[in-house]
């Protein structure tokens, strides 16, 4: 028994020091952010509720149907409903009807919205696509900004290690009188900057992991690490185009764009509807009906005995006798209903104008995106150049033999 123990105990810790020591790879991270982000969820909910308005559209197309059915009792002198006669007695009545109705015309709305429901079906599958494009951007940079913090951990551990050989040098050169104690103290300085910049890439590793943990959805904040690979840097052949040539290229597959002009399809397609409030409308209605009427008739034998009630009128011989169809059509004309038609087709008339300032504004901000990250990516690259340069002619500093 304790052997098992001692074994499920075993698999237990391994199981345990295997999920501490685990390094997630930048698909994994975004692999996971897709599944259990929090924004992609809301937007996976938009796209279902765009699908329930698609069906809500389908069903004005349909005829509506409707049932009721009503029972009373009347105690006392009455008029029975049936026979139209006054008696004292206790009366039940029962009525059942049924109604239906469809739209025939209806200024062409019912078209109007089931279009409209389309296109916001395939709005929200861009808008669902744009939040899965942003969180995969966001985890990918902040993946990337954790190996970023991490190496300039490094970078400025080693600037700190050089700075106190520096140090430790010119100490034994200012005891020996070969150099003036200012150049000490100016080197003490340095040793104490590079100490800060230490502590501040520390912290910046620890906030850049705070903001990957976040997206992810995870709880585990110690715990969580990033594998150290070597990720390759290729020439992209991106860069070999102007910005103009990329710009253009992101007017066509940007779902950004996509959006914009769907919100735009949608505000005309509400126009349409709005307008076709000043259209007459005209329906077809049909109801059927019955009603039921018993009272409590005493039954006497022939001694005069009360032996209990009856109907005279039996239950199923009155739902047919007694039953009743109204059917036809109805037009209505709109002539003034306060300018409520009016004003919508004015607001649809201003949404429309909105949505193509949204659309141009869109664009400018693509453009602009566009020349943005062309130049931060050139400036980046010389400013990894550089600092390589920089680094490099540090260590060369460091080792060489300096005069007396």
């Amino acid at each position: 028994m304790n052997k098992i123990a001692c074994f499920i105990f075993s698999i237990l810790i391994g199981f345990a020091s295997h999920a501490q020591t685990k390094k997630w790879t930048i698909q994994e991270c975004v692999a996971y952010a897709l599944k259990n982000n929090i924004s992609i969820k809301q937007s996976v909910l938009d796209a279902d509720l765009a699908k329930i308005d698609k069906n809500s559209a389908l069903g004005s197309f349909l005829p509506s149907i409707n049932a009721d059915a009503s029972h009373s009792w009347n105690i006392g002198l009455n008029q029975n409903i049936t026979t139209g006669i006054l008696e004292n007695q206790t009366t039940q009545f029962s009525a059942f009807g049924l109604n239906t109705g469809v739209d025939i015309y209806k200024g062409l709305q019912n078209q109007n919205r089931l279009r409209k429901s389309n296109l916001q079906i395939l709005a929200s599958q861009y808008n669902l696509d744009k939040m899965k494009e942003d969180i995969s951007l966001y985890v990918a940079n902040a993946f990337l900004q954790i190996l970023f913090d991490k190496e300039n951990i490094k970078v400025q551990k080693e600037q700190l290690a050089i700075s106190e050989k520096q140090y430790v040098r010119t100490d034994e050169l200012v005891k020996a009188g070969s150099i003036p104690r200012g150049d000490l103290l100016d080197i003490k300085a340095t040793v104490a900057s590079n100490k800060q910049k230490v502590v501040s890439a520390e912290n910046a590793f620890i906030i850049s992991k705070l903001s990957l943990v976040q997206l992810l959805q995870l709880d585990d904040f110690e715990n969580f690490d990033i594998a150290d690979v070597e990720y390759g840097v290729a020439d992209s052949p991106t860069m070999l185009l102007g910005p103009e040539t990329i710009f253009q290229k992101a007017k066509e597959i940007r779902v950004e764009l996509k959006i914009a002009k769907s919100n735009l399809e949608i505000a005309e397609r509400d126009l349409k509807i709005a307008r076709g409030g000043f259209q007459p409308s005209l329906q077809g209605f049909y109801r059927f009906n019955t009603r039921i009427s018993y009272a409590d008739v005493p039954v006497f034998d022939s001694t005069g005995k009360f032996v209990g009630f009856r109907n005279p009128n039996p239950f199923f011989n009155q739902f047919s006798d007694n039953k009743g169809h109204n059917f036809g059509m109805q037009l209505n004309i709109p002539i003034l209903n306060g300018f409520s038609v009016k004003n919508s087709v004015e607001r649809s008339k201003v949404s429309i104008k909105k949505n193509k300032l949204a659309l141009s504004q869109s664009e400018l901000d693509l453009e602009r995106n566009v020349y943005k990250a062309f130049t931060d990516v050139k400036g980046r690259l010389m400013l990894m150049n550089l600092q390589s340069l920089l680094l490099m002619l540090e260590r060369k500093r460091s080792i060489m033999p300096q005069k007396n």
